[in-house]
């Protein structure tokens, strides 16, 4: 391949020189093998929202909600956007010419797919199986899974709780000899559900080689987590990561948290990173800069209490205050952000502009490509 100084020195003129000058300004910058999409963190395009970076134009939708355009194409958005991993990208059906035409599509972007993976009972067993048979057929390198909403809203009482967590355990075990069969790996999310020692333990006792964790940089911080421990007790059991940063700020009940674009929260992102590729080189980074309102984590509240129990699930104060310390110490580089109200078009500029700065950032400061 020729190189930059020898099309200089072969142009000979002052012009040509320019033309070419300008020529390599142009040309797209490198691929970020190691950084891909999640599709939470583009919900202004996926759900209807109109304009932006290429997206289809489609009718408006209310930030948030969900449009009723054609399937949105993940694998298209993200390689248009450089990155090398697409999450939540999949074939138009799983006909096996669909499957071919993907698979051929991704191997020709120089891409990695991590397909959506849905479990909600016993029932759904075989449209899981036929959802890990696409995935391997299409060349995935694992399924991604998020089984829980945020505790402190969803239950009521500790039993609720308790008996939900048993029940995602459960379908788990009943989906791991699929897995095995299949060799296909399934990433469970840490989505607010479950602290980090919950999670380790439970997959400890699975000892699988197909079940880990999708590592997500701040869910576990509405679980009073500190997120270097959270990554800590999940590094054995991590086959990809959500990358995100995260700011905080006080309220009435306790705190907001929101995500932000990478270098503009508190997250150690550079340290994570590292210690996420000294397990792993080729691990893959998804964006998800979720653009919303802040989240309420009401620690101040009896309610957030009723799901922790200090013999099956504890949080110490230790723990609360020490979050409380970290809310305190880092007050937000500028106003967290909000979509309540914006019209679709400010909707969508918003998120574009968030994920422009991150991914700015990330070539910048992280080693990706």
């Amino acid at each position: 391949m020729i190189t930059r100084r020898q099309m200089l020195a072969a142009a000979g003129s002052a012009s040509a020189m320019l033309a070419v000058d300008e020529l390599f300004a142009q040309s797209p910058a490198p691929q970020l093998r190691n950084m891909g999409g999640s599709p939470a963190g583009f919900g202004a395009h996926s759900s209807g929202g109109r304009g932006g970076l290429g997206a289809p134009t489609r009718g408006a939708a209310p930030a948030g909600g969900r449009g009723r355009g054609p399937a949105f194409d993940f694998l298209e958005y993200f390689h248009s956007l450089g990155f090398g991993v697409a999450e939540g990208a999949r074939p138009a059906s799983n006909d096996p010419e669909a499957i071919k035409a993907f698979r051929d599509k991704v191997e020709q972007y120089h891409m990695r797919v991590i397909i959506e993976g849905n479990l909600r009972n016993e029932s759904a067993l075989p449209n899981f199986e036929a959802t890990v048979k696409m995935a391997k057929e299409a060349g995935a390198i694992s399924l991604h899974l998020a089984m829980t909403a945020r505790r402190y809203e969803e239950f009521t009482d500790f039993a609720s709780f308790k008996t939900s967590f048993e029940n995602n355990q459960k379908l788990i075990a009943l989906a791991e000899p699929i897995l095995r069969k299949y060799q296909m790996r399934l990433a469970l999310e840490n989505h607010k559900g479950w602290r980090s020692a919950e999670q380790a333990a439970w997959l400890q006792r699975l000892g699988s080689e197909w079940v880990g964790v999708h590592f997500d940089f701040g869910n576990n911080v509405s679980l009073c987590e500190d997120p270097n421990e959270t990554l800590q007790n999940l590094l054995p059991y991590i086959f990809g990561c959500h990358i995100k940063d995260m700011a905080v700020e006080p309220y009435e009940d306790g705190f907001l948290l929101s995500e932000v674009p990478l270098g503009e929260g508190f997250l150690d992102i550079k340290g994570m990173v590292a210690t996420l590729q000294k397990k792993d080189p080729n691990m893959p980074f998804d964006l998800e800069m979720i653009v919303r309102d802040p989240l309420k984590i009401p620690v101040f509240t009896g309610k957030y209490w009723v799901t922790f129990d200090d013999s099956y699930s504890p949080l110490p104060g230790r723990d609360l205050a020490h979050t409380l310390e970290l809310v305190h110490n880092n007050k937000p580089k500028s106003p967290l952000p909000h979509t309540t109200g914006l019209a679709p078009e400010a909707y969508v500029k918003l998120e574009d502009d968030c994920v422009a700065r991150s991914i700015d950032w990330a070539r910048k400061n992280l080693s990706l490509a």
